[in-house]
């Protein structure tokens, strides 16, 4: 068996989040990943995002971000680099960029500039608005597309502030959206011999997920605003509650399990009480509906709950972030891995979410800036060459 994407190889011209994020989980699927780095910039931004650092040029931001990757140094504003970038691009597979709007055609980056080097290559660009349009020039970030595309709206109590998701959620959706992208062109280019250009956008993923609430607009009009205890906007009880030391999400997003909750906080009666038989009634009664179920679930706390339900009604706990990784069910399901780093000695990372069956995912750490020059830039030679080194050598 092999790896899904064994023998791929990608040539990033990658920053900061999104779009290594994206390539990272085909550099752990197997694809040779090469990051092109400027060296008069001192490699990616992403080495420098504090406050946390292994050592200079390595922060734990660059770590998350790009492991199973190689790293090569360019600078694509000198002709001379940048034909050696060519040189690179006629044997790989893919062009991967995270780049503002109109670098990628200032650059020479697109299917266009490059399918006479290699008409099989697929450009994947990842940008904040575009290549087109009167945004393509504009600089763009995860918030601004967050605050633009209504999701700050959405978020937090009734009669608060606008608020963010806690994480960069767009930027990672989208890395992971350009990922399916590239493979979904790469598997095109197999199949007829010629490549092409895919685009992805911060903005339009960010749009792109509004999904149903969209729906509901677009065709009658709603506008979803926030609702309390971060509460699903028809479904209920599908919220926060209160516990006798802290907090738990309880998920009753379909009728059975409301059945099921109310027996087992001994409230049978409440599954076919006219105020709560079906999600209506409970709907129009929520208010009514939390209260009363805080006066049940304050009686013990989450842990109890979580044992006494037991994998029948649909409930968690709500963890900080310690918690969460501290949590024995992550480590059992082995979501937490060490890495052989080469000052650290060990440092700790997360897994990849995608699992191979019968594969060990590779496992080594993001690169220093232009460890791989000499190996990819130093000596010249083909794939099939580079396919024979022993497993392991760089």
């Amino acid at each position: 068996m092999t790896l899904p994407l064994e023998g791929v190889r990608i040539v990033a011209v990658e920053q900061y989040g999104a779009g290594p994020f994206g390539t990272q989980h085909l550099a752990d699927l197997g694809a040779e990943v090469i990051k092109i780095e400027n060296p008069a910039d001192g490699g990616e931004i992403g080495r420098h995002v504090g406050p946390y650092f292994f050592e200079e040029g390595d922060s734990h931001f660059y770590q998350s971000f790009n492991r199973n990757k190689k790293s090569v140094t360019l600078n694509l504003k000198n002709a001379e680099e940048k034909a050696q970038l060519i040189e690179l691009l006629k044997e790989a597979d893919a062009l991967y960029d995270n780049l503002r709007g109109d670098l990628p055609e200032k650059l020479g980056l697109t299917y266009a500039q490059l399918k006479q080097h290699n008409p099989a290559l697929v450009c994947c660009h990842l940008s904040a608005y575009g290549r087109e349009g009167a945004r393509k020039a504009w600089p763009g970030y995860d918030y601004l597309m967050q605050a633009e595309a209504g999701y700050c709206s959405l978020t937090g109590e009734p009669g608060g502030p606008p608020a963010r998701f806690g994480l960069s959620i767009i930027d990672m959706m989208t890395g992971t959206t350009a990922a399916l992208a590239l493979v979904s062109a790469l598997i095109g280019a197999r199949a007829t011999g010629t490549g092409r250009d895919v685009d992805v956008s911060l903005y339009d993923v960010a749009m792109h997920n509004l999904n149903y609430l969209a729906t509901w607009y677009l065709n009658d009009g709603v506008k979803t605003t926030r609702t309390p205890r971060s509460a699903h906007p028809s479904l209920t009880p599908s919220q926060l509650f209160k516990t006798r030391d802290g907090w738990m999400f309880i998920m009753c997003n379909k009728e059975k399990f409301w059945a099921v909750l109310a027996r087992l906080i001994d409230k049978p009666q409440w599954a076919s009480d006219p105020r709560y038989c079906d999600f209506k009634a409970r709907l129009a009664n929520r208010d009514q509906l939390t209260e009363a179920l805080d006066a049940v679930l304050m009686q013990q706390p989450t842990a109890y709950w979580l044992e006494h339900f037991g994998g029948q009604v649909p409930a968690a706990p709500v963890n900080d972030v310690g918690q969460a990784l501290d949590n024995p069910f992550a480590h059992e399901q082995g979501l937490i891995f060490n890495v052989e780093h080469p000052v650290r000695g060990t440092i700790k990372t997360l897994a990849c979410p995608i699992r191979c069956p019968g594969e060990t995912l590779p496992n080594r750490p993001a690169p220093r800036l232009g460890a791989h020059n000499q190996s990819i830039l130093g000596v010249r030679r083909g794939r099939a060459a580079e396919n024979k080194k022993p497993a392991g050598v760089s």
